[in-house]
């Protein structure tokens, strides 16, 4: 609400106290409405000015009309002059106020006190501490002292300074509540981590059980099925030597299954079965260590020996390449200290991912031969680098961690390929190639139980490394 008091002719307007805030704005202030007209004689100014002492100016008008303002500091130092007062008492305004420099600040009432205060306190030193003219919407026009818009800016300042320290409390409640609220979504994570991997176990578990019975009962069974095939082999053999002229439907029967290329392809299948049933039983292995069916204490290991002996285990797939093609194997071992771990488990990890670069290098291998058979001529030796599994250990300083580095020049994989490659079940390979768990178990083995750390790097036409790092 505003109060208007009338004092002779003159008027102000007083706004009730309010809580300034950084919004408010000048017609929140008190604000002075004290005109003349310029044709009345300066004795009146000197009345208004003593019955009202904290009036900031006048306003003067002609006919109804402004022209401009008389400031308190103004009109006292010019009257304050010798033979001022003799001289402009008894003339008309006019007259004195073309004497006084005329500078006035002029704004709207809907300006922000802040921006008032910040404009008002760009004025020259000379009329810094003039008031300043404020114009309503009704275009009518005010006087505020520049004091009081000073010391309105003090308090919009202080309760801004309130404010932040308020919303820095609330903000340090809301960082600690966030903090904690991180803190128990990261335990539900891990527990619903450890209750999938638990899961996982259990289902490992059972596909183990499933797997591993005919999978021994294949193995053993090889031994027995290959001695018996040689001798029906010698059988036919003898046949063909004492009968070179069997009957008919014998020779039929002979020339329908090829029996020359069939002797020499069952040693060659049953190669095959063997190194496959010792694939599978690998895979057994690497399963029975990821659901802990294998808990076998931890030993002191030569990381080097393992890596050899996980060689030794891949031999067959290592040799099952034909037509001129072959994986070398490049070692760059250092000496290294004797190591601390599950024994199995970390030569398995060796094993999956070098089984991993095998499988690269196979698929390079297919994808020359499709090239070559596409474009339908040979492949000069010089047109691709040979194939290569490139493994390098050492122990660099601080001499905290062994670090093993397994390295193909395979075709590598596409960035969204290796954001994925340590998730479960995760394959590239088409459906009954591959199970996708090898590189996860790896990971869950190096990171999980050993506290290590396994990190991919791949560049697509160059290869794939992982990097080992297991605590000494």
């Amino acid at each position: 609400m505003v109060n208007t008091c009338v004092i002779t002719n003159q008027v102000f307007t007083n706004a009730n106290d309010t809580k300034l805030g950084l919004e408010s704005t000048l017609q929140e202030l008190l604000l002075w409405d004290v005109n003349t007209d310029i044709s009345l004689p300066a004795s009146n100014l000197i009345k208004w000015f003593e019955e009202k002492p904290l009036l900031p100016g006048i306003i003067l008008t002609s006919n109804g009309l402004y022209v401009g303002v008389i400031s308190r500091r103004r009109f006292y130092e010019k009257m304050s002059q010798s033979y001022s007062l003799e001289l402009y008492s008894l003339r008309p305004i006019e007259i004195l106020y073309k004497m006084l420099p005329q500078v006035v600040l002029a704004l709207d009432e809907k300006t922000g006190i802040v921006e008032a205060t910040q404009l008002a306190l760009q004025r020259s030193p000379e009329f810094l501490y003039e008031p300043i003219l404020v114009e309503t919407a009704a275009r009518k026009h005010r006087l505020v002292d520049f004091q009081a818009l000073l010391l309105a800016y003090s308090q919009i300042h202080v309760l801004t300074l309130s404010e932040l320290q308020r919303a820095e409390e609330k903000s340090k409640i809301a960082s600690t509540d966030l903090l904690d609220l991180q803190h128990k979504y990261d335990q539900l994570l891990e527990q619903e981590k450890n209750q999938k991997v638990a899961s996982l176990g259990q289902f490992v578990t059972g596909i183990v059980q499933q797997i591993n019975k005919p999978v021994t009962f294949i193995a053993g069974n090889l031994i027995h099925t290959k001695r018996y095939i040689q001798e029906l082999l010698q059988l036919i053999n003898l046949y063909q030597k004492y009968y070179p002229e069997p009957a008919a439907e014998i020779q039929t029967a002979l020339n329908q299954i090829e029996v020359h290329s069939f002797s020499a392809e069952i040693p060659k299948l049953l190669t095959s079965i063997k190194s496959e049933s010792q694939h599978i039983r690998q895979i057994v292995r690497s399963l029975q260590n990821f659901s802990y069916l294998d808990e076998s204490e931890k030993k002191v290991v030569d990381i080097n020996q393992s890596i050899d002996s996980a060689l030794l285990l891949l031999e067959n797939r290592l040799k099952q390449f034909t037509d001129g093609e072959s994986i070398t194997i490049v070692k760059e071992y250092k000496s290294l200290t004797l190591v601390e771990c599950y024994a199995e488990q970390i030569q398995q990890v060796f094993i999956n991912i070098l089984s991993n670069a095998i499988d690269a290098l196979d698929e390079e291998i297919q994808n020359r031969k499709s090239w070559a058979k596409t474009q339908q001529e040979e492949i000069p030796k010089d047109k691709f680098p040979s194939f290569q599994i490139r493994i390098e250990t050492e122990i660099p300083p601080p001499f905290t961690h062994v670090v093993i580095r397994i390295a193909d020049n395979g075709p590598g994989m596409i960035e969204p390929v290796k954001q994925c490659i340590f998730q479960p079940f995760f394959s590239t390979k088409p459906v009954a190639k591959g199970t996708g768990l090898g590189l996860f178990i790896s990971y869950h083995i190096v990171v999980e139980k050993h506290g290590g750390q396994l990190h991919c790097n791949s560049t697509v036409a160059q290869g794939t490394e992982f990097i080992i790092k297991i605590p000494v």
